[in-house]
């Protein structure tokens, strides 16, 4: 019963299969390779944008703290919420990349709105000289708390960013697991709605370890291209970053595995929304589950070989009654017996 991450699970065959096509001979390094040139087409036919600038890197880290660095100034500063990726897990990744941008961290748990990123955007960029200049607004989607911006949610944060002039990073770590949510396309997801910077994560929804960084304008692409070799991202062999994507892509396998975490965290939700200890503190509709219960129906629950993050307390120590959470994650390869099998372990009404 392994819920800690979606970074957890295996390669699907399809991608080894791939890397095995890949490993054929001798090609030319650091992107210049056919596949990626597959990559880069289909990317860009995929986001309906046919001067997109495509690239990819190894991590997500990598790929938000890159792009941010090429949208933002080190004077600058970028607008996250408090649970962003590059606020929480980055180790100041992006404050090193940029050269000393801030972050500004915008009001509320998980998901910003309109007047909280106004809020944000005004108490910034008004001291001159004294205080840091409003850079780059970063988005992630879906949100460190499993909740997913709907389309006019993101539209309307898009129209304030541009209030300002001020660009759209979308950190997509879980970009497949939110299209399938919201039953739309790339496209109708990123630049459509005012993004300038896109990260097409693969490496959650089943991937090896590759990201692919879009520019829908490719003004900014020879920058980026600098800063990749500059900071160490720009793989010589790049044919295997190359390879994992073109698998990912080919057939739609991409789409294939983000539904099936989906479901499988539905059919976990279902089973779980029988029982009267657990309360669920997310709007799970994708592969992520927040959820709270008693201190003994999470040790109960380890104790049986469940594998998830637990915050707000010591499993081992406290008041048996006390409330902790809990947070499960859902890859695509999990099965259903396992999920079956965490449910049994929950009481019943």
């Amino acid at each position: 019963m392994f819920f800690a991450s979606d970074n957890s699970g295996p390669v699907p065959q399809a991608v080894l299969d791939t890397l095995a096509e890949a490993n054929a001979g001798h090609v030319m390094g650091y992107g210049a390779d056919p596949m990626m040139d597959e990559v880069r087409q289909r990317l860009r036919d995929l986001f309906e944008a046919p001067e997109a600038a495509v690239y990819l890197v190894s991590t997500g880290t990598a790929a938000n703290a890159l792009a941010l660095a090429t949208l933002t100034e080190p004077f600058d500063t970028i607008f996250c919420t408090p649970v962003a990726h590059i606020e929480e897990d980055e180790c100041n990744a992006p404050e090193f990349y940029t050269g000393g941008a801030k972050l500004t961290l915008v009001d509320g748990p998980d998901r910003m709105t309109p007047d909280t990123l106004a809020r944000a955007i005004e108490s910034q960029g008004n001291r001159g000289v004294h205080g840091p200049r409003r850079g780059a607004v970063s988005i992630t989607q879906v949100t460190e708390m499993g909740n997913v911006y709907t389309l006019d949610a993101l539209k309307a944060l898009c129209k304030v960013a541009a209030s300002y002039d001020l660009p759209i990073h979308l950190d997509g770590a879980r970009f497949a697991n939110a299209i399938v949510a919201l039953e739309c396309t790339p496209a109708e997801m990123t630049w459509k709605l005012g993004v300038d910077v896109a990260v097409f994560g693969g490496t959650k929804n089943g991937l090896m370890g590759v990201e692919a960084v879009i520019f829908f304008d490719p003004a900014k692409a020879w920058e980026f291209e600098l800063r990749r070799k500059r900071g160490g991202h720009l793989f010589s062999k790049h044919r295997y970053l190359s390879a994992q994507m073109a698998g990912y892509l080919r057939n739609d396998l991409w789409l294939d595995m983000a539904r099936r975490a989906n479901a499988k965290a539905a059919h976990l939700l279902a089973g779980m929304d029988g029982c009267p200890q657990v309360q669920i503190v997310n709007d799970v509709t994708a592969n992520m589950i927040f959820f709270e219960a008693p201190r003994a129906l999470h040790q109960t629950l380890k104790a049986a070989g469940a594998t998830y993050a637990l915050s707000g307390g010591s499993l081992e120590t406290g008041d048996a009654e006390a409330m902790l959470r809990g947070r499960l994650v859902c890859d695509w390869s999990i099965a259903d017996s396992q999920l079956d099998r965490f449910v049994s372990l929950l009481p019943k009404k």
